[in-house]
């Protein structure tokens, strides 16, 4: 997989479209750079830009915006609801694939280097990059804002990690660090901006001070109003949204806009947004509210409308949630091939994809098959009755589904490294054995992938047999197709583990894992016979 990090420079300019134009070009015009969002507010007076790239292409793409914005931006006549620093005010990097967050610290360290020695402004490290505890937090860094730079640049406290500590009038500082996934959050109220910063000093963890701490951990928060909207915003920047995630942070300002008398008209997902914090939020509501839903698609739409996260603008799934963003159409994998496509690689003159992969693909239309018979059944009038029991059955074979088709190319990708284990060197005695070393463990691998498989399927044969007793008797084919089809996989993935296991030198792990094979086939054999048996007795 390649690597991908997200930057995402915050620029003070939210007015001038030609500017904002202009820096998007910047990004965009730099190789290996793909741009996802440019979200710009006027009351703000602030751009956030999100792109992702390499950790090189990144950094070079930032230094790009800010060449852009120190010829076009002039901070002696910015003014704006958002706290600021500087022009480029603050250019984070974060995590995305296949990198770390050490990754991302040497980012920010190289892009502040060359920010400043390009430029000659002071620049401060924050986050996971900050070189002092002091500095680790955004708020405290941007303390007094543009304003108290002039000052601030004449302490020691205050020396630039990068960069001189001169007060430059037309740009002022840049802070730019590593994090987290930050989720920019907003939860729109009729009120005045008195009131919404109120309830954002309630919710906030820095809360009133040290002696009057706010609700929610890992949130920043403050408000303000929105003058093109004519709303006012608690205005909210979720550090962790896994510790605090969305519908917390709206539950508790509805909450306290209800005390005051207040209308909460929606929120607003600022820039991009991880799949997973919509996720969570749905499973939250699913749960309070005993909803039945289990498609993704489904659960995001839920949360757009429980949160109102349209009620200022579109929310296009397929431009705010990053994961659909940076998810090429096509990415190589086995599983995102069409099913002829799959069909033909089988097909081709290579060992992989082979009968592991094969398995795993008709493990997956088989638990397929089964949730097609549950929902050929829930809702439907002349099975009423039967609605609760549907609910309890269909979410096991629905998560199976999603993944036995991600084993498809674990199988492929378990035998590939066997293969490269069998093309290292072995000239010395020190190669061969590092090579006999890699291949041991890449048998296992081969042998452990097909048996996770078989353990997958083992779980189903009970809500199988049950479904077949209660569901839609219509649908009595699909569901002795899906018994066979299971029991079939399990016995593909048998013969993968067998024809492996021979070559595996450590006995112990060879008979623990041929005993649990066979163990695994019986309970097939045996579920596939019982749930054809209910089958042919339903009439």
């Amino acid at each position: 997989m390649s690597q991908l990090v997200e930057c995402v420079p915050n620029v003070s300019e939210g007015r001038d479209k030609q500017v904002i134009d202009a820096i998007a070009a910047a990004v965009s015009g730099t190789a290996g750079c793909s741009l996802l969002d440019v979200d710009a507010g006027a009351s703000t007076n602030r751009t956030v830009y999100t792109f992702v790239g390499s950790p090189e292409a990144v950094v070079e793409g930032a230094l790009s915006a800010a060449r852009r914005a120190f010829s076009l931006i002039d901070m002696t006549k910015h003014c704006g609801e958002h706290p600021r620093t500087g022009a480029l005010d603050v250019c984070p990097f974060v995590p995305v694939q296949n990198v770390s967050m050490d990754d991302c610290v040497r980012c920010a360290n190289e892009f502040g280097r060359k920010l400043a020695e390009m430029l000659r402004v002071p620049v401060y490290l924050y986050g996971e990059a900050a070189r002092t505890e002091s500095r680790r937090n955004l708020p405290s860094v941007r303390a007094g804002e543009y304003e108290a730079l002039p000052d601030k640049l004449k302490h020691d406290e205050w020396t630039p990690d990068f960069g001189p500590a001169l007060f430059v009038p037309s740009w002022g500082a840049t802070v730019t660090g590593a994090r987290k996934f930050l989720v920019a959050y907003n939860v729109n109220l009729i009120s005045t901006k008195e009131q919404a910063h109120r309830i954002a000093l309630n919710i906030r963890e820095q809360g009133r001070g040290k002696d009057q701490p706010g609700l929610l951990r890992k949130v920043q928060a403050i408000g303000w109003y929105l003058d093109q909207a004519n709303v006012a915003q608690v205005s909210t920047n979720i550090l962790d949204y896994e510790l605090t995630p969305l519908h917390a942070v709206f539950e508790e300002v509805r909450r306290d806009a209800e005390d005051l008398k207040l209308a909460l008209v929606g929120s607003q997902v600022v820039g991009l947004v991880p799949l997973k914090a919509l996720l969570d939020t749905a499973d939250f509501y699913i749960q309070r509210d005993r909803l039945f839903i289990i498609e993704e698609e489904h659960k995001v739409r839920l949360v757009i409308s429980k949160l109102g996260l349209d009620s200022l603008g579109p929310f296009n799934p397929k431009e705010r949630i990053i994961e659909y963003m940076v998810r090429p159409p096509e990415d190589g994998r086995l599983v995102s091939l069409s099913l002829q496509r799959f069909v033909r690689n089988v097909a081709g003159r290579s060992a992989a994809p082979g009968g592991g992969s094969v398995s795993a693909a008709i493990a997956a239309l088989g638990a397929a098959l089964a949730a097609m018979v549950g929902h050929m059944t829930y809702g439907k009038r002349q099975f009423e009755n039967l609605d609760g029991v549907m609910r309890r059955l269909i979410p096991p074979f629905h998560q199976a589904t999603n993944e036995l088709l991600m084993m498809v190319d674990e199988d492929t990708d378990a035998f590939n490294s066997y293969m490269a284990a069998l093309k290292l060197p072995k000239s010395t005695a020190e190669e061969v054995q590092r090579r006999e070393a890699a291949m041991q463990t890449g048998l296992q691998q081969a042998v452990s992938v097909p048996l996770v498989l078989a353990e997958r399927i083992s779980v189903l044969w009970p809500s199988l047999k049950e479904l077949v007793v209660y569901g839609n008797i219509g649908c009595k084919s699909d569901a002795q197709v899906s018994a066979k089809a299971l029991e079939a996989a399990v016995f593909g993935a048998y013969y993968n583990v067998m024809i492996n296991l021979k070559d595996v030198t450590d006995q112990v792990f060879r008979a623990a894992t041929q005993k649990r094979a066979e163990e695994l086939l019986q309970e097939a054999k045996d579920g596939a016979a019982a749930v054809l048996t209910a089958a042919a007795n339903r009439h």
